[in-house]
């Protein structure tokens, strides 16, 4: 199922409500996001985190994103929000930085892979949040595409790459030409998972420490 959204479209409040439907239902579908497509799943469905891993054929030992409808889904999905979060989130915040934080208990070990930390995001996208609201929480964000593979910047490089997709929200090309920047967060400690989109140094002088990886 394919949902074309262009620019002002009178037909966005009827597809969002059919992808948060999709969504409830366990259904797992390609969304944009600001840098590329992500696989967008309910997180809080067993059945729905077993299919995205099944059509990503992703490893179970591999942790997967969230993405926020709003910072308030943080105390749904994140144990705390260290002080150093906070600055990030204040400085980039919607962007393209995924911050791995403290796992709030009962998370799925499919989402954390077993680290107790969620990664999350509030995209800069802003059909992304529109559809995470719409569903009424944060939604899975991983990339779309087979892992180990290059991520998808159109509805149709995702249909070539995962043709057993239950459906695709085709908002045109993506702008981005890198990842999310991926840190993680516990208490003081600062870990450079992934740099993409943001430079780490811009990170660290926003917490204002030393350049470097810490």
């Amino acid at each position: 199922m394919i949902f074309k959204i262009k620019e002002n479209s009178q037909n966005l409040d009827n597809v969002l409500k059919e992808v948060a439907l999709l969504l409830k239902k366990g259904k797992v579908g390609a969304i944009p996001t600001e840098t590329f497509y992500g696989l967008s799943a309910n997180p809080f469905s067993e059945e729905a985190l077993k299919r995205l891993f099944y059509l990503k054929k992703r490893e179970p030992d591999k942790p997967i994103l969230l993405l926020l409808s709003s910072l308030d889904d943080l105390t749904r999905v994140c144990a705390r929000i260290p002080g150093i979060a906070l600055k990030l989130i204040k400085a980039f915040w919607p962007g393209p930085l995924t911050l791995v934080l403290p796992a709030k208990r009962g998370l799925s070990s499919l989402l954390t892979a077993g680290t107790n930390t969620i990664g999350v995001r509030l995209s800069s996208c802003e059909l992304t949040r529109k559809i995470a609201r719409a569903f009424g929480g944060p939604i899975t964000g991983t990339s779309a595409n087979i892992s180990g593979r290059p991520p998808c910047k159109t509805a149709e490089e995702v249909l070539r790459e995962i043709p057993e997709i239950d459906f695709v929200v085709d908002a045109g090309e993506t702008k981005g030409d890198k990842p999310s920047t991926v840190i993680e967060i516990l208490e003081k400690d600062i870990r450079l998972i992934r740099e993409g989109a943001i430079a780490f140094e811009e990170i660290m002088r926003i917490v204002g420490e030393k350049k470097g990886e810490v």
